[in-house]
C-alpha cells in the first residue's frame, strides 16, 4: 500500500464502492458516492477533544480527526456542516499519517477517527504508514451503520470501537436517516465489533485500551424505542463484552418545519426513564450522561484546525 492509489483492500473497493451498507456501486475515483465523497480523504478538524466518554478523553484529550461526508443522512446531525455540507480539506494518506503522529506528540490518549467509513481505504493506508511510530490506541467512532465485512477488515488496525445504535424501529431511520434497514445492519456490525475486540481492557491510568462502547442518544418522543435497543443489548451481547453510553445531549439547532417533533430537547422524564430501564436490565457498565449536557457548545468548531 503506497501513495494515494489504494482503491481496493481485501473485498472492499472504491471502484464499485461497497464500503458501507448503501453499496452504491459507483467508481469513486471518478464520481462521488451516496456519502458525497470521492476517493481522496477530506478532513474538517484534527485536534485534542475533551468531550468524549471519560475513558476516551481522559485529562489530555482524545486525538480526534473529523472526516467530511457520511453514509447516513441524519436530519438532526450536530455535525451537518461536514457530514452533509461537505466542508473540509483534501489531504493525502501521508499527511493523515503525520496528523496521527502530531496528535500523539501533543499528548492524545488515542487517535479517534470520527465518521471514517467513507475513507476507510486511505485511512488504512495512513495507519500503515504511521504504524512504526504510533503507540496509542486507535478508536473507530461511527454511526453504527456499517457492513460486518468492513468491521472485519479493520482487524489489527482498530483497538476501540465507538459505534452508535440510533434506532430500533424501521420507521425512525427511514424518516430521519434514509436507512430503513438501520437496526438490522447496526446489530450485525456491533456484534462483530464485540466479537473482534473482546471485553473492555483498561490501562493502569483508567483509560480504555481496547473494547467497545455502544452509544445511544435518546431522541425526543422516542423513549420506548430507546428501551427496545437496551433490551436487544441485554439479550444479544455478552454482559461483560461492552460498555454502554447513554446520551441526553440531543439539541435542536434550528426549527425544522418538516420534522416539528425534533424541535425540542429531551425531557428529564424521557431520559430518566431510559436510564432506569438500563439499570433494570443490568446494563450498568458504562456512562449515563448528565441531563445538563444538552449544550450547543459541545459541538466542535470546524475550521480546519490541525490540518
Amino acid at each position: 500500500m503506497s501513495g494515494a492509489r489504494l482503491t481496493e483492500y481485501k473485498d472492499l473497493t472504491y471502484l464499485r464502492c461497497n464500503l458501507c451498507p448503501r453499496m452504491c456501486g459507483v467508481d469513486r475515483t471518478t464520481v462521488t458516492g451516496f456519502c458525497g465523497c470521492g476517493s481522496r480523504i477530506k478532513v474538517a478538524r484534527a485536534a485534542l477533544h475533551y468531550w468524549e466518554e471519560p475513558c476516551i478523553s481522559g485529562e489530555r484529550g482524545s486525538g480526534t480527526v473529523f472526516f467530511s461526508g457520511c453514509t447516513l443522512r441524519c436530519r438532526y446531525c450536530q455535525n451537518s456542516k461536514i457530514s452533509l455540507g461537505g466542508f473540509g480539506k483534501e489531504i493525502t494518506p501521508e499527511r493523515l499519517a503525520r496528523i496521527f503522529l502530531e496528535l500523539q506528540d501533543k499528548g492524545a490518549h488515542n487517535i479517534n477517527l470520527v465518521t471514517p467509513t467513507q475513507f476507510l481505504l486511505p485511512v488504512i493506508e495512513a495507519l500503515d504508514i504511521a504504524r512504526p511510530e504510533l503507540c496509542i490506541p486507535v478508536v473507530y467512532n461511527c454511526g453504527g451503520y456499517e457492513r460486518a465485512e468492513t468491521v472485519r477488515a479493520l482487524k489489527g488496525y482498530v483497538d476501540i470501537f465507538l459505534p452508535d445504535i440510533k434506532y430500533c424501529s424501521s420507521e425512525l431511520p427511514r424518516r430521519y436517516s434514509l436507512a430503513p434497514d438501520y437496526f438490522e445492519v447496526a446489530c450485525c456490525a456491533v456484534s462483530e465489533m464485540v466479537k473482534q475486540s473482546g471485553p473492555p481492557v483498561f490501562g493502569n491510568d483508567g483509560m480504555l485500551r481496547s473494547g467497545v462502547i455502544v452509544r445511544h442518544m435518546v431522541l425526543p418522543g422516542q423513549r420506548h424505542d430507546s428501551m427496545k435497543i437496551l433490551e436487544w443489548l441485554a439479550e444479544a451481547l455478552p454482559r461483560d463484552g461492552f460498555l454502554i453510553s447513554l446520551m441526553s445531549q440531543y439539541t435542536p439547532y434550528a426549527a425544522d418545519g418538516d420534522y416539528p417533533e425534533l424541535n425540542r430537547r429531551v425531557t428529564t422524564f424521557e431520559y430518566d426513564s431510559v436510564v432506569r430501564r438500563a439499570f433494570e436490565l443490568g446494563l450498568t457498565r458504562g456512562y449515563m450522561q448528565e441531563k445538563s449536557s444538552a449544550k450547543e457548545e459541545y459541538t466542535p468548531d470546524f475550521g480546519l484546525e490541525g490540518i
